[in-house]
This record gives structure tokens, sequence and C-alpha cells, in this order.
């Protein structure tokens, strides 16, 4: 399973909250933060292909370019499955997720994971409806293995076709 991670700026390894300007951008293979996620990939038989990345603010004010390149980066690269996150409880990078994730699923048959922490809670009530968002700790917070885990056996899930919604009442808002 190929799988595209979608990163902020401080995830992807750029930089900071000084480096929230970044415009988009995109990288093969594994960058930033993807190595923690990877064991619990490689337990689904998965692998990341690529990382894109855009800086939160540049996201916010550039929001309707930047989904539409990152869809654009998206389609073009063709992976198995999208995963958006995880965003913790940093608002800016679950918004940027949610949003991107949304259009993903609205725009491609490419399955799209999301995952955010509680304390973003007006925007997974938002976009909960409309995008599998796992549920997870904020940094530093109790359990992440378990959602990195649990984010990567939806995604396996979701590319085989296989029925996801007594797994999603689990581990999704």
């Amino acid at each position: 399973m190929k799988v595209l991670m979608i990163f902020d700026q401080i995830q992807a390894g750029m930089g900071g909250k000084e480096r929230s300007d970044l415009p988009p951008g995109g990288k093969k293979g594994s960058i930033g933060s993807a190595p923690m996620i990877e064991p619990h990939l490689k337990n689904v038989d998965g692998e990341i292909v690529a990382c894109l990345y855009c800086g939160n603010d540049y996201f916010k004010e550039n929001e309707e370019v930047v989904t539409k390149k990152m869809t654009a980066m998206v389609k073009k690269i063709n992976p198995d499955v999208v995963i958006c996150g995880p965003a913790y409880n940093y608002k800016g990078y679950a918004y940027m997720c949610a949003v991107i994730g949304k259009n993903l699923k609205d725009k491609t048959d490419i399955p799209v994971v999301a995952a955010m922490s509680k304390e973003n809670e007006d925007i997974i009530s938002e976009y909960k409806d409309a995008l599998h968002i796992v549920k997870m700790p904020k940094k530093g917070g109790i359990g992440l293995s378990e959602s990195l885990n649990n984010i990567c056996v939806l995604a396996r899930k979701m590319f085989d076709k296989k029925d996801i919604e007594e797994l999603a009442k689990k581990i999704c808002y």
C-alpha cells in the first residue's frame, strides 16, 4: 500500500512557527516526523512514497490555490491512501488537514484518513461527517502509538475496500 502524507512545516521538518509562510512542496519518500508512523505502516504492508507540505499561515492565506495544487500533486503521485496528519492539537495544521482531506475525498477515489486531537473540536465538528478523523492525543499526550496504529489499520481497511463502520465508530470522532 503506497501512502502519501500531508504535513505542515513543523511535521515536515522544514522549520517551526517562524516558517509558517512556507509555500506548498513535496518530496519523495519519508521526511520530518514520518519515520514515527513507518513501523505501524509496515505492520499493514504500507510504505510512504511521498510527503506533501505547506506552512500553516501560507495555507490560511492561499487556501483555495493550495488545496487545488495539493489535490493535483496527489493525483499525479497517485498513492493508494492519503494520511492528513497527525495534526495533534495544532489548530492551523488540523484545519489544513480537514480542508485538503475533504477536497481529496470529494475530487478523487483515493481513501483519505485525517488525525487530530480533541482540542480541535470546532474543526472536528465541522468535518467529522465528511472525513474519517482518527482520535489522537495532543502533542506529548498519552496514547500516540495506539493512535498511529489506528490510523494505519483504518487506512489499510479503506484501501482493501473492507467494511470500516465498526472500526470507525471506535477510533474516529
